[in-house]
């Protein structure tokens, strides 16, 4: 029997980074999230962000590629918040996001980083969040992070 367990934090962002995701609604968008990744049973420890971006805490099946659950996030939500009227300025998911592995010892630090998320970006914008991340995991914020194995 083989065993796998790897916690991904998952950061992505509407085009053009907009701040298009209403604080008002962001609950139901989050839900829809949920929903959609436990069905597909990918186990969700947090969801959270601001108006221009996500955070997410994830588990996702070994059988399952990132790139394909992000690929499904992005395409059915963008779809749900297109059908939602609460969402009126939503134009759609930017094509980058950022994945890391999460040891299991530090995943309650990752929970309460996202739970967090609206005090964090009181002290720090989410460009200087997204590069400190990207610099923290080895990535280059200067390349956009779909090039980053181009190097």
């Amino acid at each position: 029997m083989s065993y796998i367990n790897v916690t991904y934090h998952i950061v992505f962002a509407p085009k053009y980074r907009e701040a298009v995701i209403n604080i008002e609604h962001e609950r139901e968008l989050y839900k829809f999230i949920f929903n959609f990744s436990e069905a597909r049973g990918v186990k969700v420890w947090r969801i959270g962000g601001m108006p221009d971006h996500i955070h997410m805490l994830v588990e996702i099946p070994a059988k399952m590629a990132i790139s394909d659950y992000m690929k499904l996030i992005k395409a059915e939500s963008s779809k749900y918040m297109r059908s939602n009227r609460n969402f009126p300025l939503w134009k759609g998911w930017g094509e980058e996001y950022a994945c890391v592995s999460v040891d299991a010892s530090s995943r309650q630090v990752r929970i309460d980083y996202i739970r967090n998320q609206k005090e964090h970006h009181r002290k720090v914008s989410f460009t200087e969040e997204y590069e400190d991340f990207l610099r923290e995991y080895g990535f280059d914020p200067s390349v956009p992070i779909w090039k980053q194995g181009d190097k």
